[in-house]
């Protein structure tokens, strides 16, 4: 799915086009936290105050979409204590997210394979999704156990069953179709990525989806992350000329 018009607004005295969908990796938690001599957790648990905040100022910048690489399906290979600790971590961000949407208007989706998920966790997706169902301001994405490879493969195999079904013709696939199929065909392709912590690879992030996307890597940690460093992204956003392809 592509997407639509881009806003300009001023930022820093100079009118920059702002990306209608930004996509994050938030990279560096564990990071922080060693720095300060603190639990892996702390970092994760200032991390997520950090989307909470980011969230209002995407808003406050005009940004429509913001999607954010949470827990990847390579995550659960980490430490049992820390998978626990973020699934903790996990439960009380959804039940605060619940609350906050009515204040905030924000619509929030969640992506990624969620079978894997606990029964509890899944329930409270389910619930944020229908209470923000109707909301008009930012379109926020969390993407849990999510992995681009196993969405693509996901993907495959439903529109090849559909295919085995009658339901869709093997010779119409075309790249829309495919997309229809992904765990993101109710967003726009993302206009600008953003990768804290230093780390300059995708990570099996959004591999189709990101075709023709701008990528801004920081060194910053993601619990430093903030208005100003979001700023630096889009005015970098700003430098680049986006050809599709073309000349």
């Amino acid at each position: 799915m592509t997407g639509g018009k881009i806003m300009e607004k001023e930022l820093n005295g100079k009118l920059c086009q702002i990306p209608e969908h930004v996509a994050i990796i938030l990279d560096g938690n564990g990071r922080w936290a060693r720095k300060r001599l603190m639990p892996r957790n702390m970092g994760h648990s200032q991390g997520a105050k950090v989307v909470e905040q980011i969230c209002e100022d995407a808003w406050d910048l005009g940004i429509k979409y913001l999607t954010v690489y949470a827990f990847s399906t390579e995550n659960w290979n980490r430490p049992q204590k820390e998978v626990n600790a973020l699934m903790k971590l996990l439960r009380r961000y959804l039940v605060d997210c619940i609350e906050r949407t009515s204040k905030n208007n924000m619509r929030v989706r969640v992506i990624g394979e969620k079978s894997r998920l606990a029964d509890d966790i899944r329930e409270a997706i389910d619930e944020l999704e229908r209470v923000s169902a109707g909301n008009t301001g930012l379109n926020f994405t969390i993407a849990l156990n999510y992995g681009s490879r196993d969405e693509m493969v996901r993907a495959m195999r439903h529109m090849a069953a559909d295919c085995c079904d009658g339901i869709r013709k093997s010779e119409e696939i075309t790249e829309e179709v495919f997309s229809s199929y992904l765990d993101t065909r109710e967003l726009p392709d993302p206009d600008l990525m953003i990768r804290t912590s230093g780390e300059q690879r995708l990570s099996n992030w959004m591999l189709w989806q990101l075709a023709y996307t701008e990528f801004y890597f920081t060194d910053v940690l993601w619990p430093d992350f903030n208005k100003k460093e979001l700023i630096r992204a889009i005015e970098y956003y700003n430098t680049r000329e986006r050809r599709f392809g073309g000349i």
